[in-house]
């Protein structure tokens, strides 16, 4: 049997159309349950404060604990703009400092604080929530980002957590195989990330490797610069 081969470490996966991207968010039934009723976040959620989204529906049951943990109880699936999410990962900043990308940290710190958006790399999760040898993007938005996203770049809200339920007692029951063909289809989103990173090109790619750089171009650095530097929490998860 053919093991499928293991994603880049930094590299953007998301349930996706032409148009459109779908993160995931946690929250409590006071703000979940209209949001997902109504198709948008409603007035009670606060557009003046950071919010985390996440393309990855495994990375969200790590954090949310498959919508069991208390204020997470609701767990959305928040289709999105596509524009809109590249609109905020061109005005993101990194959100560690990193020596080789940033100036020094004077300069990191002035630059995160202007930036409407903020890029976390933390480890992507298996169907047990261990960790895995790849990240997963986590983005921070506040100011005008939090903004547009809430009233500009939103399509559609779903509450998905009866799925997060089902492949939850599909991995306790031992029923992986069922459990994996409930997940969203994650596929890799040909989108920029700070510090020059693109996501590798895929594995069908016809890229000849003579026609490959024999050094590594200023996004492999950045890569791997940030790596150890990648795994810290989001405080606001939702």
């Amino acid at each position: 049997m053919n093991t499928p081969p293991v994603p880049p470490r930094h590299q953007i996966r998301a349930l996706q159309t032409a148009t459109t991207v779908t993160v995931y968010q946690a929250y409590r039934p006071a703000i979940g349950l209209p949001a997902a009723r109504d198709g948008r976040f409603p007035a009670e959620w606060k557009r003046d404060r950071m919010t985390w989204i996440k393309p990855s529906f495994l990375w969200m049951m790590y954090r949310c604990g498959w919508g069991t943990k208390e204020g997470q109880e609701v767990v959305l699936a928040v289709e999105i703009e596509r524009s809109g999410l590249e609109w905020a990962l061109a005005h993101a900043e990194i959100s560690h400092y990193v020596s080789g990308v940033h100036p020094d940290q004077a300069s990191w710190q002035r630059s995160l604080r202007a930036a409407p958006a903020r890029v976390q790399w933390d480890p992507e999760r298996d169907l047990d929530l261990n960790p895995l040898p790849y990240r997963s993007l986590q983005l921070g938005l506040s100011g005008e980002a939090s903004r547009r996203y809430a009233d500009e770049w939103t399509v559609s809200v779903r509450d998905v957590t009866p799925l997060a339920r089902e492949v939850h007692a599909a991995v306790r029951a031992g029923e992986r195989e069922r459990a994996a063909a409930l997940l969203p289809v994650e596929t890799p989103l040909d989108l920029a990330a700070p510090g020059g990173y693109r996501p590798a090109p895929p594995p069908n790619s016809h890229t000849s490797i003579a026609n490959r750089p024999s050094s590594p171009a200023p996004a492999d650095r950045y890569v791997a610069s940030a790596a150890s530097l990648s795994g810290s929490t989001p405080t606001h998860t939702s």
